[in-house]
């Protein structure tokens, strides 16, 4: 089979297509005949560096995936050509975490791309676990973009923020697959969903995707008095970002008192400005949020097919030219997910 490996730290250089046998699916696993994959930060940061992630190299790269079943246990409730989204995650079913759902924090368990070999492969054993059955309304490029975008997005806006019906979310960042994603189920849940991006052509698209009002962001205080102005002075009463240190102040000054913000990323720094004094006199919350359970995936995707969303792929790329389909993610001009045909 052909998989998409590195071999080492850096560019393109580091990145082959290798063939490779078929991996032995053991007991508890299905033998999965993939069909699609998505492209996600952390793929750019194990070529680039890989850094505080442990694994060994050379090392299949991918945690999105979906496929066909070709094989399971006997008396599995997955048969031959049954078709299957891939949680990301190997959890090691046995920790305080995992004995209470919350596997998303196995203190041992493994990653797909990052501590195992990945779903870039045109065969992956998973954990039965770890399948879930395929949205019929989805192709399989748009269904692997449920496994990583779609759960962290759910995660934030439904587990951890809560957002109700009515309330309104500042959500950064669009053109990224998790804010389009936040935005699409922050609408259908009837929240009013206020979007930001530094390119207008972006922002000019969202209306199709539920945005209540778009936000040119032009640096300076620019955000914050168009939040502000939209508002009535109120503030918004949820945040999510996933850019860091560069709008932390703002998305800080932008909640209503008691309110939320939930962050999965830093792609601008981990450092920013705690901003103590605003966080515990307006009583602020804020949450740390990275991918997602395996019954919150489930609950995603019911959730989409109850709602008739539809995940939103920039561009599809071969597994052959994977490389070019990084390039095009590091150079932050999609629009959504990029897909990876396998």
């Amino acid at each position: 089979m052909l998989a998409a490996r590195i071999h080492g730290h850096g560019g393109a250089e580091v990145l082959r297509l290798d063939d490779l046998p078929i991996p032995e699916r053991k007991p508890g696993e299905a033998l999965i005949r993939m069909k699609a994959g998505g492209l996600n930060r952390v793929d750019l940061y194990m070529r680039n560096s890989g850094a505080g992630i442990t694994h060994q190299l050379p090392i299949i790269l991918g945690l999105d995936g979906a496929g066909v079943v070709v094989e399971a246990d006997p008396g599995s409730k997955f048969r031959a050509d049954d078709p299957v989204v891939i949680y990301p995650g190997q959890p090691c079913e046995q920790c305080e975490f995992c004995r209470k759902g919350e596997e998303v924090l196995c203190t041992r368990g493994k990653l797909f791309g990052e501590q195992a070999d990945g779903t870039f492969a045109e065969y992956v054993a998973a954990p039965e676990g770890s399948l879930v059955a395929k949205p019929a309304a989805l192709d399989f490029v748009a269904a692997a973009s449920l496994s990583v975008a779609w759960l962290t997005a759910w995660r934030m806006v439904v587990t951890k923020a809560r957002l109700q019906a009515g309330e309104t979310a500042l959500i950064f960042g669009i053109g990224g697959s998790v804010s389009l994603a936040a935005t699409q189920i922050a609408a259908a849940l009837g929240g009013r969903a206020l979007v930001t991006s530094r390119d207008p052509a972006k922002l000019a698209r969202m209306a199709a995707f539920g945005a209540a009002e778009t936000i040119l962001d032009e640096g300076g205080a620019s955000i914050l008095d168009r939040v502000m102005a939209l508002t009535g002075r109120r503030g918004v009463d949820v945040v999510i970002e996933n850019v860091g240190k560069a709008v932390w102040p703002t998305a800080m000054k932008a909640m209503v008192r008691g309110g939320r913000l939930v962050t999965c990323g830093a792609t601008t720094g981990g450092d920013p400005s705690a901003d103590l004094q605003r966080l515990f006199i307006r009583q602020l919350t804020v949450f740390g949020s990275t991918l997602g359970n395996r019954a919150e995936l489930r609950d995603c995707i019911a959730f989409i097919a109850e709602k008739g969303l539809k995940p939103h792929i920039d561009r599809t790329f071969p597994l052959a030219e994977i490389a070019a389909g990084l390039d095009y993610l590091e150079s932050g001009k999609q629009f959504g997910k990029i897909g990876l045909t396998l």
